[in-house]
């Protein structure tokens, strides 16, 4: 009975997805129709859909939404742009690497990659382009380096992660293998991707170099200039100001990532009126039409992924995946590469949130039976998902830049291949070098 209603679970998916349906709409639909063949009442699915939604950390993800679209009507993140243009300077290829600057400053605010995306691109691509960069190399600089914006904190699909994963216990038998192991939260989520974040932007940096060295695109400047740089900073101040306040309340423990993100939405609004005077009415109305719209679509998938979860769990698919995996090795770093592997394909049809709202009953079980911290295993999940945003057919990136560029996406998907490349790289590093995720957390008491 239990093969009969994976089957019916993966089949009913993928054959749904087949015909075109919206992934929430999958989901449930395979979800119902295993529910069904159980002899299940239908209502319990319902039920376990409302509770998914029912839980504090979630708020926070309509309210980061809402802040980075409010940030960016209210010219917040213009002046992040301009300070990372005056820090590139000189370099070869200063616009590529003010790109990635860029979209590592409004990461640090939006939690979205296709956010980070639109709102740097806005402003770098045709800037790029004026320089007479190529502009399909313009449009997959800033696609890669969007995919920054979930890794460093705070992040939307570290939310959903850890709201996924708080309630699953280590295995027995992992525990008396292993011993105990550290606790999971959503803060330490968000402190342990501050390294792999930073990790993953100087891999771009890099090939951003290499290839502005090879094709010609020289700096912004002869030299760095202290009087550009400090400019930038005067008239920048409170835009870079709000990273340090979001960040630091949740580090020094004045605020949950929840409430931070209402600070957020309190701080921007009253730089965006009383300070930049840039906010207006209008624009805050559309911020508000966009969070609607994006936190709706992401609710509708986390309804119907709890709901097939909960099913894959039942039928104990989790454990016969961690059987099949470690009846074929033990070692841990060929574990690794099978599920990051597996985790850069998955990325490439699915939306990252509901990737992870799937996986997580299914990896996380896997990885406490080789003994791995559930906070590495999360970073890890998440810059590998992070990858997908470049990488067709779903590449939700490729398109914001295609729309921002006006380039084909068959010519962006040619130029950004090496970054997807670079990027795998890093992933690979820090999935072997757990304390690139773990030690800040550590070292802050975590």
């Amino acid at each position: 009975m239990e093969n009969y209603v994976v089957e019916l679970l993966f089949g009913g998916f993928f054959l749904l997805l087949i015909m075109g349906t919206p992934i929430a709409v999958a989901l449930g639909g395979a979800a119902m129709a295993a529910y069904l063949a159980l002899d299940k009442d239908p209502i319990t699915l319902v039920q376990i859909a409302f509770t998914s939604v029912g839980s504090f950390p979630l708020m926070a993800l309509p309210a980061f939404v809402l802040a980075g679209a409010l940030m960016e009507a209210a010219g917040i993140s213009r002046r992040l742009v301009d300070i990372a243009e005056a820090m590139a300077g000189p370099i070869t290829g200063g616009l590529g690497a003010a790109t990635v600057l860029a979209c590592l400053f409004f990461g640090a605010i939006s939690g979205s990659g296709p956010a980070t995306t639109a709102a740097v691109g806005m402003l770098m691509i045709p800037a790029m382009v004026k320089r007479r960069y190529d502009r399909a190399y313009a449009s997959a600089v800033t696609a890669a380096s969007g995919g920054l914006g979930i890794i460093i904190p705070p992040s939307i699909p570290m939310v959903i992660f850890g709201i996924s994963a708080l309630g699953m216990a280590p295995p027995t038998e992992a525990v008396e293998k292993f011993g105990q192991f550290d606790s999971l939260s959503i803060p330490k989520l968000f402190i342990a991707g501050v390294i792999p974040g930073l990790a993953m932007a100087s891999g771009l940096l890099l090939l951003n170099y290499l290839i502005s060295r090879r094709r010609g695109y020289r700096g912004l400047t002869d030299s760095w200039s202290g009087g550009d740089i400090g400019t930038a900073l005067r008239k920048g101040a409170w835009s870079a100001l709000a990273p340090v306040i979001i960040l630091g309340g949740i580090y020094a423990g004045l605020f949950t990532p929840t409430e931070s993100a209402i600070v957020a939405i309190f701080y921007t609004l009253f730089v965006g009126v009383f300070v930049h005077r840039e906010l207006k009415f209008k624009a805050t109305l559309k911020a508000l039409r966009t969070t609607t719209w994006i936190t709706g679509r992401v609710l509708l998938i986390l309804f119907t992924a709890t709901a097939f979860g909960r099913l894959l769990v039942e039928t104990r698919i989790p454990a016969l995946v961690a059987g099949s995996m470690l009846s074929m090795t033990d070692n841990i770093y060929v574990v690794w590469s099978l599920i990051i592997l597996f985790l850069l394909f998955v990325g490439m049809f699915m939306e990252t949130l509901a990737a992870i709202m799937i996986l997580v009953p299914v990896l996380l079980p896997v990885m406490y039976t080789m003994g791995a911290d559930p906070t590495h295993v999360g970073i890890v999940v998440i810059c590998a998902l992070s990858i997908g945003f470049q990488t067709p057919p779903l590449g939700e990136n490729l398109f914001v830049a295609s729309g921002i560029g006006g380039e084909p996406v068959e010519r962006i998907v040619v130029r950004v291949m090496p970054f997807v490349l670079i990027s795998t790289v890093m992933v690979f590093l820090i999935a072997f070098f757990p304390q690139l995720s773990l030690w800040l957390p550590r070292l802050m008491g975590y």
